[in-house]
């Protein structure tokens, strides 16, 4: 850790004006020496760690190159980790928020510093002793479900959350507006689209209560606590985070899910080995136990949530130019798209 810190995009943070600010603001030990690590950066984000004598903290904050509506990300970003406190949901403490562009060049946040682990640090292979322990793995997928039902939980207008997002036809929009999408960067057909939308403009899910959604809630942004039993200790990355319907959250993060978990295809069906989980159906009770929500309509969420993936992940594929990983988004996306379309047309349900 250096008192310095160059991202792939070649931003760096000005520590004197940072260290400035932060005394300014009054934070635990900001008059002693600061020291910041690069935790991740990119074209969307840039994370550093902070170390403020014994004040550890996390620095979000857009790169400088970033289109302007990146800096109303992160304030949104921030509503809502600063709205949880003080709620059940795992989440980073909030710290500080900075919109004054003469210190960093960009709106950032603080948020409090989790000493956890990632599973997108161990890809395929579970920390001990989740790697050896089948029920003690079983729990981390039990915890993922929980902490998802937690969040949808919230009472979000109590929260100073009420003009986060726009619950009242969301369904109807999300539809119109992803349909609207696809047609401005289509550059193929995807077979079972049609059919897929169609689907999902004739039904609607058999009740809609309003909640805090994450957006893109799976194993990629959760951290855990060290050691068993498992227990989640933050659900972070909040860009695409709104009040709209929780249970499709719950199907972003069960779309993927093998059925059987024991078969050989399980370890290698995601980014993460799922062999030994707990089965889709599992969860979704697991699920339901805890938020209170029901889920028979579970069929209606599994098609948005794969026809959604579909299309966001054809952005990437037309984009992607010699970038190898969104150019391996050219079999996904088909792949999804004709799942969506199979499972509406042998769903039972007839919402």
């Amino acid at each position: 850790m250096t008192s310095d810190a160059v991202t792939e995009t070649g931003s760096t943070l000005d520590v004197t004006r940072l260290a400035a600010w932060m005394e300014q603001a009054g934070l635990p030990d900001a008059k002693g020496p600061i020291e910041i690590g690069l935790l991740s950066g990119g074209t969307q984000n840039e994370i550093y760690e902070i170390r403020h004598g014994d004040h550890r903290s996390v620095l979000r904050i857009p790169p400088k190159a970033a289109p302007a509506d990146r800096d109303k990300g992160i304030l949104r970003e921030w509503r809502i980790i600063e709205a949880l406190d003080g709620s059940e949901v795992p989440h980073t403490k909030a710290v500080a928020v900075c919109t004054d562009p003469s210190v960093l060049g960009r709106t950032f946040y603080l948020m409090g510093f989790v000493d956890g682990w990632s599973p997108m640090q161990h890809k395929k292979i579970w920390p001990a002793p989740f790697d050896s322990d089948p029920v003690a793995r079983a729990d981390l997928a039990y915890q993922l479900a929980e902490g998802i039902a937690l969040l949808g939980n919230v009472d979000w207008k109590a929260r100073g959350l009420e003009d986060l997002g726009r619950p009242d036809g969301f369904h109807e929009r999300q539809v119109a507006r992803w349909t609207g999408f696809f047609e401005r960067i289509k550059g193929r057909e995807l077979e079972g689209m049609d059919t897929a939308t169609a689907w999902l403009n004739e039904h609607r899910p058999l009740d809609f209560i309003p909640g805090v959604m994450h957006g893109d809630y799976q194993f990629a942004n959760v951290m855990y606590h060290h050691g068993a039993p498992a227990r989640l200790s933050a659900i972070v990355d909040w860009e695409m985070g709104t009040v709209g319907d929780p249970k499709l959250d719950l199907a972003w993060m069960l779309q993927g899910w093998p059925e059987d978990t024991s078969a050989p295809e399980a370890a290698t069906s995601s980014y993460v080995d799922l062999s030994g989980m707990p089965s889709r159906q599992q969860l979704v009770d697991h699920y339901a136990k805890v938020s209170g929500r029901q889920v028979d309509d579970l069929d209606y969420y599994l098609v948005l949530a794969k026809w959604k993936l579909a299309i966001v992940l054809e952005q990437g594929f037309q984009r992607a130019g010699d970038d190898i990983k969104l150019q391996s988004f050219g079999g996904i996306v088909p792949e999804l798209m004709r799942s969506a379309a199979e499972l509406a047309e042998s769903s039972g349900y007839k919402g």
